[in-house]
């Protein structure tokens, strides 16, 4: 299966196999992936413990931008060419053939926002791609008609129309796929789901005379046409909607769950779908549907109502923190919103305020790529200025602007004042079309044409454009800040350079622990307290966590849990034992975070362990940390503190060789 992928994807798989291993590595294994998805930059994973995860090692890894934490997600961004490597982490991993999302493993240590932030990504995200691309299209096939060249009479309009609409048409059946896989579903009963949601028979029955009207007078007021089981349906239009979708997807995996649980196996494979889509179904359009719908058009008006307040300050703080919020993934919650304006108000003035950033963060990039005489600082600028023309902007933010400071801040006030002027003329998205100038032809109206939202929207960017090379050219990038940041560079270079020219002589082995800090005689284990097994010292631990005290390899992992042997990278070879005689316990109160074989960071944790339950099974605790290759080195010095901290150093060990 793995060569037919790799035929028809032109070997992307193999090219980037390499990367996909050490990234899957160095987020904690195969087994500490939840799910991943990928957006226009970067692989968003949900772990089960980001304390397994190499953020240092992934921050430097080449074909590695940089790393983010947020909404509940860690974030690797990769840059343009994320699809490729995506489609290689998913054939390393085998993240396809697994259960697409344990809903209940990611919600430990997620508050209610961090697990929003995440559900919407991970619904919004593998759809985004091809959204924007029929987008595009659609705002093409209304320019060419706009115009002239095309009249939306003709077969060509016709069938380019149908390209640019289809999937937003037919969002329903998209995002109950990639809905139920969030929520752990079947994604063809999703998708089922979504296309009852969307036939077109239904919608066709509001033609002729209502049997009655429901909610008479109020917003909510109703005409009744048809009834299940004598229940009446208020038909409503779901063709583009979102949130009736999201909630019918949710409560279907979980009725699916249950029902996987008590129909027998040898039946299972059609009965669950069957009483799912049976149950699921009438209940979206008797009850979840026109809820969802109601509150999706009271969603989109309280937005416009807060937008209506004062246009230009919603542009000006929306356009000058968009970058921030893209930065850490917050967007999100945003995009969602913006996609239930287009559906419910068929135009959206978010991400209309949000679409001069990039254009300012371009414009600082060319001031730099213009001034630096720095080879190393124009050669980033190239690529991340054309990549900021397409709007994606990580390059630019990570690569340029954001470590130089000032160009970061000043694009941000320029992408202010552009998002100012948006609010000013009142330009809205139409549709969800392309990112940066394939973005343009979204603010051209489906029934009006061209505006002059449009136009404003040109002018908003030209000047957010323009603002960030004069501002960037004059105030916020110098010679001296880019010799400044360079001559830090190398200093940390040499730094780290001489820090592994004493490391040759000197190894510091950090504390495992929080605790106290005793001599190994007290230990009450013969084979320790002598010294027989190496010199060391002894740690009374105060709370259940053990991490490597050294980067290195996990030479020993015993299989109770209950001790480790690490190999340094320089060659010191340390036992941990947690605690007397606990290979008694059987594994009992031990939890495991690594590997036998496995790389491991200093710091990493590595065994959670449960202290009053070791010593409530009448175990001491008195963990010996020894070096077992001691006769290696001419001296093994102890730490004089008395109380220690994870990190702190505890032995120093001096070579022969000094």
């Amino acid at each position: 299966m793995l060569l037919i992928s790799n035929i028809f994807l032109g070997g992307s798989i193999m090219k980037y196999e390499q990367l996909a291993k050490d990234i899957i590595e160095n987020v904690g294994g195969k087994e500490n992936v939840i799910s991943v998805v990928h957006c226009i930059t970067r692989l968003r994973f949900q772990l089960k413990d980001e304390g397994k995860a190499n953020t240092e090692v992934l921050k430097n890894m080449d074909g590695v931008v940089t790393v983010m934490k947020s909404g509940g997600q860690y974030q690797v961004v990769i840059g343009n060419h994320v699809p490729d490597v995506y489609k290689a982490v998913v054939a390393v991993g085998g993240f396809e053939a697994a259960k697409p999302v344990d809903t209940e493993a990611g919600k430990k240590d997620k508050n209610l926002f961090n697990r929003f932030i995440d559900i919407i990504s991970g619904i919004f995200a593998p759809t985004l791609g091809v959204l924007a691309a029929t987008g595009m299209i659609k705002g093409f096939a209304a320019l060419f008609a706009s115009l002239g060249w095309i009249t939306d009479k003709s077969g060509t309009y016709q069938i380019l129309y149908a390209i640019g609409d289809s999937l937003f048409y037919f969002f329903p059946i998209f995002l109950g796929y990639t809905a139920s896989k969030k929520f752990g579903g079947n994604t063809f009963i999703g998708m089922a789901i979504g296309a009852s949601l969307v036939y077109p028979a239904l919608s066709n029955l509001t033609s002729g005379k209502a049997l009655y009207t429901l909610f008479s007078g109020t917003m909510f007021e109703s005409p009744i046409y048809i009834t299940f089981l004598g229940i009446p349906v208020i038909l409503m239009t779901y063709s583009s909607s979102v949130i009736p979708i999201i909630l019918a997807a949710y409560f279907s995996a979980k009725v699916e769950n249950w029902f996987k649980k008590v129909i027998p196996d040898v039946v299972k494979t059609f009965l669950v779908p069957f009483f799912t889509l049976i149950i699921i179904v009438p209940l979206t359009f008797l009850l979840i549907g026109p809820i969802a719908t109601w509150a999706g058009k009271l969603l989109g008006q309280g937005t416009v109502a807060i937008y209506d307040l004062s246009p230009i300050i919603a542009g000006l703080l929306l356009g000058g923190f968009w970058q921030v919020f893209v930065i850490f993934g917050l967007h999100w919650g945003l995009v969602s919103i913006a996609i239930n304006n287009m559906s419910t108000l068929g135009a959206d003035p978010i991400l209309a305020m949000a679409f001069a950033p990039s254009f300012a963060q371009i414009g600082a990039v060319l001031a730099v790529m213009v001034k630096t005489k720095q080879q190393k600082l124009r050669t980033l600028s190239i690529p991340a200025f054309i990549s900021g023309v397409f709007g994606v902007t990580e390059p630019a933010i990570y690569g340029v602007t954001l470590p130089l400071k000032k160009p970061f801040i000043i694009s941000c006030i320029a992408a202010a004042i552009g998002g100012g002027l948006t609010g000013v003329f009142d330009s809205k998205m139409y549709m969800l079309g392309g990112l940066g100038i394939f973005g343009i032809p979204s603010f051209i109206s489906p029934t009006e044409g061209i505006t002059f939202g449009l136009w404003g929207t040109l002018i908003a960017i030209t000047v957010a454009f323009i603002l960030g090379f004069i501002l960037t050219f004059l105030f916020g990038f110098s010679q001296k800040s880019a010799a400044e940041a360079d001559r830090q560079s190398q200093q940390a270079t040499a730094e780290a350079d001489a820090e592994e020219e004493l490391l040759g002589k000197k190894e510091i082995i950090f504390s495992p622990f929080n605790g106290e800090v005793k001599p190994l005689s007290d230990i009450k284990d013969a084979a320790f307290s002598s010294g027989a097994l190496g010199a060391g010292v002894a740690i009374e631990p105060s709370e259940g966590k053990l991490v490597a005290p050294v980067s290195g390899t996990v030479t020993t992992l015993f299989p109770t849990k209950h001790a480790i042997g690490i190999t340094s990278d320089q060659g010191a070879e340390i036992l941990i034992h947690i605690g007397m005689n606990t290979v008694q316990l059987e594994g009992k109160f031990f939890t495991a975070h690594t590997t036998q074989g496995a790389r491991v960071e200093k710091g990493q944790l590595l065994i959670e362990f449960d202290i009053n339950g070791i010593q409530s099974a009448g175990f001491d605790l008195a963990t010996p940390v020894v070096i077992t290759n001691t006769s290696h080195y001419k001296e093994i010095n102890e730490t004089k503190e008395k109380q220690i901290k994870i990190g702190e150093p505890l032995l120093t060990l001096i070579n022969d060789s000094e």
